[in-house]
């Protein structure tokens, strides 16, 4: 099992808690980062939105790729996960972009591809927004040029959304045959490319009988596909502590949040611009994700077993989020990753 994380580009994620003690600053992404691959964990994931979607519009977040390329140079094992929207970026100019982080880390940048949702960010900052399906088949354009500009030279193609003629882009990524590409989503159109397009799919948290049949669907979209096996992963919030009690004080701190909060308009506008398999409530929103109905919750042998259920259906990894974050990664790579190792 790999653990990754969440980089902390809003300042926390928490919608009900003002501060975190998790600034939004290079210093302490590239603190968290360093210390993160001197703890065990594997992978990075930096969110792209240019409004902060935790703390309220107003509040400040990182940019995903200059910060990506900052970590590539200052980290050596960590894997970077960087997440890309199309309709924010060029396929071609974005592939080259990517191409050159790839060999700043030596080989360890990936992608996870995430059709917008978020309609007003899109409106302020002067990028067209499409319905749902729409927004998934400019999507598959965008896949396919990127992916040919990393495998070979001289590309060409007209489709609906885009066109490139003629392109080489050199040098091509270290990594072979090309960047590793995640996605998430649970609609049939998000399903469908994920399927065809993709190597890994990253989902919401949820049950682990929920999850076997997520994974047991792509699977079976794959193989009909005749393309090898994706990897897993799943969102999840952890607390760990000594005993149930201390738990379920911490459960209440972080889900008490009220609509007034600043988030609590975007967690509309999420609502409206996704399709889930199931509703998410207002206070399971609190903590992004629905990384508590994972339930990496409790004690840490309660929260050992329960990983242990997700690696018995297939999950490859999990993304971890936590506040406040350097000293809850602490905890958990002391309590679980370390004695997963031992074992």
């Amino acid at each position: 099992m790999k653990f990754a994380y969440w980089l902390p580009v809003f300042g926390g994620w928490l919608r009900n808690v003002e501060e975190e003690n998790m600034a939004p600053t290079w210093d302490y992404v590239k603190k968290l980062a360093v210390r993160s691959e001197e703890l065990g964990y594997d992978t990075t994931l930096i969110a792209e939105l240019n409004l902060n979607d935790i703390k309220g519009e107003s509040a400040p977040s990182l940019d995903a790729w200059s910060t990506a390329a900052a970590l590539a140079a200052v980290t050596s094992t960590l894997e970077i996960m960087v997440a890309v929207r199309p309709t924010f970026h060029s396929p071609a100019l974005l592939a080259k972009q990517a191409a050159n982080i790839d060999h700043i880390s030596n080989g360890r940048l990936t992608l996870n591809v995430v059709s917008s949702w978020w309609k007003d960010e899109a409106k302020k900052y002067g990028v067209h927004f499409e319905q749902h399906d729409d927004r998934y088949a400019r999507t598959a354009e965008w896949l396919h040029i990127v992916d040919n500009l990393w495998k070979r030279d001289h590309f060409s193609f007209q489709g609906k959304y885009y066109q490139v003629e003629d392109t080489i882009l050199q040098p091509k990524p270290i990594s072979r045959p090309r960047p590793f590409i995640y996605a998430g989503g649970e609609s049939e159109a998000a399903k469908d490319l994920i399927a065809r397009q993709c190597d890994g799919y990253v989902m919401h948290g949820d049950a682990p009988e929920d999850i076997a049949k997520r994974i047991e669907d792509l699977k079976r979209r794959r193989e009909k596909l005749g393309l090898p096996p994706m990897k897993f992963g799943v969102a999840a919030y952890s607390i760990i502590r000594d005993s149930d009690q201390e738990v379920k004080k911490e459960i209440e701190r972080i889900t008490n949040v009220k609509s007034y909060a600043a988030g609590y308009n975007n967690y509309q506008q999420w609502l409206a611009g996704t399709q889930l398999e199931k509703q998410v409530s207002l206070e399971e929103y609190s903590v992004s994700n629905r990384g508590l109905r994972t339930g990496l919750v409790g004690t840490p042998n309660y929260i050992a077993d329960r990983i242990a259920k997700y690696e018995e259906i297939g999950v490859d990894f999990f993304l971890l989020q936590c506040s406040p974050q350097l000293e809850e990664m602490e905890r958990f790579a002391k309590n679980v990753i370390g004695e997963l190792a031992s074992a």
